[in-house]
């Protein structure tokens, strides 16, 4: 490592901000296409004239494509940089929305899905290395945080304006424009973004505090690689960290939220556009605070911050459950609020990748965390499809308030399993950090 003192490199410059400002919208776009089914659930139903189980496929195929992708990105990132790896992925999202906008039948709209998730894969972890080769590291939680507040804007695009696209013209017209959206971003996206500053010949990231330059750049072993940042159990801490925090809240969002709301809850669609819009907000909302909070209890955020977040999303959910008929409106409001905690305590997942992880591991650690949250959430939205088709409900026409209830359910298993590796990967991460000593009998655990 290189320690210099560069004053230049300490701030960011109005470059930094333009960059990152590009990636970000661009990230805000791929959330927009991510969830581009949120709220027009019911109408790909009767478009493809198909049950619950098929259309949870729609989200599990797109997800599973962006978990399989992530190690990938990861690798390709250290390799070739953020530019290339932005613009090929909002062209492939270009594609998979034009394949969507004139998709005759189910199965050219799910293979339009995994291009959506391909190209989608490209991008979060692209604008993380921005912020890691283009501000200086103790900026790091608080832009991560800040990234994904901001892109958490794109789920309101595809809940209000994309809907009322869809039932104002027609489907080929709503998507299509989404398409040419993407389109436009890969020309500002390749023009604009650059890998890393101009006056620097490699990716790197600059401490503010000491003035200490690290490269940022790996090989591409997968084997060396991959199983190097999984034995380490920080990293295995930030995959169950975000394996178990934003599933609930991706489910609702990306799916199974409108659907429950309107034909289980008997909202109005505008009503339930209100709900999922509070989710959003109340996301942007939280997660500053959030950050504050992870910066400055870096010793104790898991148990401070990621687990009762985890605690607050399944109790909501138990309580709107548990009602004997529709659940009133300001409680929907309180679930979706507490939903909208797992997106950021999910990047406190982030956090642990970087903390525990050398520089030359960065993306690929990046890339297993990231994997977590969406494996998960593919998970869920496919069992409560499932959960939906065994009790007879699952086509808009059948589906009731009981079955979605049954279906949310299934939420269950995935906390707990979630929350299990969170408290097992903890401990083993501060005992082999030196925090904590190896357990003996009688010994309790350190830490609050």
């Amino acid at each position: 490592m290189a320690v210099t003192t560069l004053p230049s490199a300490a701030a960011p410059t109005w470059r930094s901000w333009l960059v990152w400002g590009v990636g970000v919208a661009a990230y805000m776009l791929s959330v927009t296409n991510r969830t581009s089914l949120a709220s027009v659930g019911v109408d790909t139903a009767h478009r493809f004239d198909i049950d619950a189980s098929t259309l949870s496929m729609f989200a599990v195929i797109q997800l599973g494509v962006y978990g399989a992708m992530q190690i990938p990105v990861g690798l390709m990132l250290d390799r070739y940089g953020a530019r290339p790896l932005i613009t090929a992925g909002m062209a492939l999202m270009a594609v998979g929305q034009l394949v969507m906008a004139v998709s005759p039948n189910v199965g050219v709209a799910i293979a339009a899905r995994m291009l959506l998730g391909a190209g989608d894969a490209a991008v979060f972890p692209s604008v993380l290395r921005l912020i890691a080769t283009w501000f200086p590291s103790q900026r790091g939680p608080v832009m991560v945080q800040l990234t994904g507040i901001l892109g958490q804007l794109g789920q309101i695009a595809a809940i209000v304006p994309l809907a009322a696209l869809l039932h104002a013209t027609s489907w080929s017209i709503a998507f299509g424009s989404v398409a040419g959206l993407c389109v436009l971003f890969t020309v500002l996206v390749f023009a604009l973004i650059r890998n890393h500053p101009p006056d620097r010949d490699t990716d790197v990231t600059v401490d503010a505090s000491t003035g200490a330059i690290r490269v940022v750049t790996s090989a591409l072993d997968n084997r060396v690689g991959v199983r190097a940042a999984w034995s380490h159990p920080g990293t295995r801490l930030a995959f169950w960290s975000h394996f178990t925090t934003p599933f609930a809240g991706s489910a609702f969002i990306m799916l199974w939220g409108i659907p429950f709301l309107t034909a289980g809850e008997g909202l109005t669609q505008g009503q339930a556009a209100l709900v999922t819009t509070v989710y959003v907000l109340a996301g942007i909302a939280i997660g500053p605070f959030m950050g504050m909070l992870s910066s400055r209890i870096p010793n104790f955020r898991s148990r401070a911050l990621v687990l009762p977040s985890i605690a607050v999303q399944a109790v909501a959910w138990l309580i709107v459950i548990a009602q004997p008929g529709p659940a009133p409106l300001w409680m929907l409001f309180g679930l979706a609020i507490a939903l909208s905690m797992g997106g950021p305590a999910s990047m406190i997942a982030f956090d642990h990748a970087r903390t525990h992880n050398p520089s030359h591991r960065l993306s690929t650690a990046t890339g297993i965390t990231n994997a977590g949250g969406f494996l998960a959430g593919l998970i869920a939205i496919f069992l409560i499809g499932v959960a939906l088709d065994l009790q007879g409900a699952g086509t808009p026409e059948t589906y009731t308030l009981d079955a979605f209830r049954l279906a949310f359910l299934t939420q269950i298993p995935l906390w707990v399993i979630g929350w299990v590796f969170i408290v097992i990967e903890r401990k083993r991460t501060r005992i082999h950090i030196g925090m904590d000593q190896p357990r003996r009998r009688g010994q309790a655990t350190r830490g609050a």
